[in-house]
């Protein structure tokens, strides 16, 4: 972790020649949810590659693009897709552009992603604003020797989700008039999708929701010191019982369904972060 600091430096150095903004939020966006970036003005669009230290997204349906502008008025950075274990990265690569977000100003992250439901009583579709995780990675990002200067070496984890941020994600709901739960999301690595024994033993656990990212991210974004809100949208039902064999092409076409609501939420979020900023 001891070389972290320098390569963040490179990062937002690369990033600063092309877009001088200040971001007041980061948002990273899962699979199927890259159309949330349209709503973004005045943007600068640079491709991972073209970053120093960062991964390249080699998953379906994440672009691999940051996109630097305004939503609704208030500077942002938006990952246009993200990194996963599955494809082979190491935790703290994947967590990297979160370090990299945090440095270049924002002080509140939005993680989205597309999960498979494990709670009954969710449809696919729904949103879900996670209140905690359990983490079944077998991984952590901070493992290795600990740098000050980008956070505490125990951090403490009651409240990894900022309470204030999921109140205000479900109530924009309520006005938006749609579906919001709020959860537990549990990761694991896949990338094979779960069996019905696994899945039994993840709801038993208490999980609400399963997905393959998130976590590592939310963990980094609070040893940066970070606010942090996550939004799950329900792309397929694991139901063990009831299971039905789950495509790419359905769970991405979903999550694009979902997108407005995923959208409106996103958009009241950055808003107040722009009010609260001094």
């Amino acid at each position: 972790m001891l070389d972290l600091y320098d390569k963040i430096t490179d990062a937002c150095n690369a990033i600063g020649g092309r877009w001088g903004g200040r971001p007041a939020v980061g948002i990273i966006l899962g699979s199927g949810l890259g159309a949330a970036a349209t709503a973004i003005a005045n943007t600068v669009r640079i491709p991972y590659e073209e970053i120093p230290h960062f991964a390249r997204s080699t998953a379906h349906g994440h672009a691999g693009q940051l996109v630097c502008g305004d939503l609704d008025g208030v500077p942002v950075v938006v990952m246009e897709g993200r990194m996963h274990a599955y494809e082979g990265y190491p935790l703290a690569q994947i967590t990297f552009p979160v370090r990299v977000l945090q440095r270049l100003g924002a002080r509140r992250l939005i993680v989205t992603n597309a999960c498979g439901g494990l709670n009954p009583g969710y449809r696919t579709g729904d949103i879900m604003v996670i209140d905690d995780h359990i983490n079944l990675m077998n991984d952590n990002p901070l493992i290795g020797i600990n740098d000050d200067r980008l956070g505490p070496r125990f951090p403490d984890m009651s409240a990894p989700y900022t309470p204030r941020l999921i109140d205000a994600a479900l109530a924009e709901a309520r006005r938006g008039d749609f579906v919001a739960h709020r959860g537990v999301y549990v990761a694991v690595t896949g990338p094979n999708l779960e069996t019905r024994a696994e899945y039994r033993f993840l709801r038993g656990i208490g999980a609400d929701v399963v997905g393959m990212s998130t976590v590592p991210e939310v963990i980094v974004a609070v040893h940066a010191g970070l606010e942090v809100l996550g939004l799950s949208v329900v792309t397929d039902m694991c139901l063990p019982d009831a299971l039905e064999v789950a495509t790419v092409e359905r769970i991405l076409a979903v999550a694009r369904s979902a997108e407005p609501k995923l959208r409106a939420i996103i958009t009241a979020t950055v808003r107040d972060a722009a009010a609260a900023r001094p």
